[in-house]
């Protein structure tokens, strides 16, 4: 045993597969982030297609310049440096932007999720619809990226906690696939270690 390592361990808790369990986990989550923005999208956009004209021309006209947070999160960031993209440009960084506010709280439910209540799909939907209330209905109206909730039609508030709720079952659902398949793989490894020894 190397007495300089042992020594520069002795005060840390972390056990060797820790480093590595948060590794996979934040890859993870921010795997199944991007699967839950995704489908967040599809069901996000099935259902604005399907909308109230009238309901969409409301949501429209109450959003900062017209556009959805993260356009204009970018469009704040244009200004601020003063700097104005070309317009394939400036969506190409408001996806950036869209599928980063997606990920980076996934990352913080795959870190946490094993201490959080329930279970699979209920845990995921709660998940869902928590970022929803917590992104949608109080930080874009708090960062100026939303109007405020009531200014909205009943519709967007009903859109955005289905399809919310979706990433956040998607989001769920990848975790689990990446748990069963962690299983299989530590099964596989004691199966062939108990068989050499």
């Amino acid at each position: 045993m190397n007495v300089a390592r042992s020594s520069r361990n002795a005060g840390s808790t972390a056990k060797p597969n820790d480093v590595g369990d948060v590794a996979l986990k934040v890859a993870a989550g921010f795997a199944a982030g991007a699967l839950g923005v995704w489908a967040l999208d599809r069901l996000d956009w099935s259902m604005w297609d399907q909308e109230d004209p009238e309901a969409r021309a409301q949501t429209t006209a109450v959003r900062p310049n017209g556009e959805p947070p993260a356009q204009a999160l970018v469009s704040k960031m244009e200004d601020a440096i003063g700097k104005h993209l070309e317009p394939g440009t400036h969506e190409a960084a408001s996806q950036v932007v869209h599928y980063s506010i997606g990920i980076a709280p996934a990352i913080g439910y795959a870190l946490l999720r094993d201490k959080l209540p329930m279970n699979g799909v209920a845990r995921g939907a709660l998940y869902g619809a928590g970022l929803f209330l917590t992104q949608d209905e109080v930080l874009n109206t708090v960062t100026g990226l939303g109007a405020k909730p009531q200014d909205y039609p009943w519709q967007a508030h009903a859109r955005g906690i289905v399809a919310h709720t979706a990433y956040g079952i998607f989001t769920e659902l990848a975790l689990e696939l990446v748990d069963q398949i962690k299983v299989g793989s530590t099964r596989a490894v004691d199966g062939i270690a108990n068989e050499q020894f």
